[in-house]
């Protein structure tokens, strides 16, 4: 993977995809010794950017809709709905793309 301004260039299952998004909008909510909460607001295709998490973390849909993940191992469509939370372990690397055409936003709790 490389990026170049917001031009993002990564080989996902051996073929080479391009990405020009905007990005989603982090709003950081509390960061305390136990915590940190961050709610992400997605426009229509907007991403992320890849990243990997430094601790194990809660996502809290604030909407029902779907979500592209991309990881080295490919890609997969998460279909979420309002309210129902899912847990993942720290350190897979991943870029999050809102894949609706409405905005989107989820709460993210990362548990120090």
């Amino acid at each position: 993977m490389s990026t170049v301004g917001r031009l993002t260039i990564y080989i996902c299952k051996g073929i080479l995809m391009k990405s020009k998004r905007p990005q989603a909008k982090a709003k950081l909510q509390i960061e305390n010794e136990r915590v940190i909460i961050t709610e992400w607001s997605f426009a229509s295709g907007a991403e992320t950017g890849w990243h990997r998490h430094a601790y194990d973390y809660i996502v809290v849909p604030t909407l029902k809709g779907n979500l592209l993940m991309e990881t080295k191992e490919g890609l997969n469509i998460i279909e979420l709905e309002e309210g129902q939370s899912y847990y993942r372990p720290v350190g897979v690397e991943h870029n999050v793309v809102n894949s609706n055409d409405y905005p989107f936003s989820f709460v993210e709790i990362e548990l120090k």
